[in-house]
């Protein structure tokens, strides 16, 4: 299901213009954004865009929920590169879709994979820091301090589920109910744990950044999907 471009173009700046008023962007962080949004509209229509707004919306809600109390987590004010290790994987899905028509329905399921890990990631680290009780070590399942790479939260890890569900439900009401929305599910919440386990070892480990542990988390996710789609 598609728009008219022209109608399309106008939400978008409209969107981006707000977006960078309201300082959740950063100038390139901005334009970085209407192209992630751009390459998923021209593959993946209406359906990819919903579910990528609803990242976005969600993600933003989550990062700004009492700041205060947070420690060290996301950046309020995101860049490029936060821009395209949450989003990117999702574009290139978008990209190829549009080159690769005839495998839409494929790609479609990754698209939504990926940004379902994206989101599970965001709430679980986001409002996992101010509603958990128990935090522990993906790796020990030690206890360990909240807001630390590769620290987990019973409560987190729901919230980030939630989150991934959200993602399939929109997948679902554009493509229909099938075992499609638990493979995006349990994907995103495949993709979230790699995140937490990258961010245990290889993060704290100073051989990684964030940026490239949360895009491999959404790879991580769309790979799944697709061994899903095998079975």
């Amino acid at each position: 299901m598609t728009m008219p471009y022209t109608i399309f173009l106008v939400f978008l700046v409209a969107i981006l213009i707000a977006v960078y008023k309201h300082r959740k962007l950063t100038l390139v962080g901005t334009l970085t954004g209407g192209l992630v949004e751009l390459s998923i509209y021209i593959g993946a229509g209406l359906p990819g865009i919903l579910m990528l707004a609803a990242f976005f919306v969600m993600a933003t809600i989550a990062t700004s929920w009492k700041k205060a109390s947070k420690g060290q987590t996301h950046p309020e004010i995101r860049d490029a590169a936060q821009v395209l290790a949450n989003g990117g994987m999702a574009a290139l899905c978008g990209l190829v879709m549009w080159l690769m028509p005839a495998c839409g329905y494929l790609l479609l399921v990754l698209l939504a994979a990926a940004l379902s890990s994206a989101t599970a990631d965001t709430l679980s680290s986001e409002l996992g820091t101010v509603y958990g009780r128990r935090f522990y070590n993906i790796i020990s399942f030690k206890p360990d301090e909240r807001g630390r790479d590769g620290v987990i939260s019973l409560e987190g890890t729901l919230v980030g589920i939630a989150g991934s569900m959200v993602i399939a439900l929109i997948y679902a009401l554009f493509s229909g109910w099938s075992k499609e929305f638990w493979f995006i599910v349990i994907s995103g919440t495949a993709g979230n744990i790699l995140d937490s386990v990258l961010g245990a070892t290889l993060e704290r480990g100073g051989y990684i950044k964030n940026n490239l542990v949360n895009f491999l988390n959404t790879v991580c996710a769309a790979l799944v999907a697709y061994l899903l789609l095998l079975i």
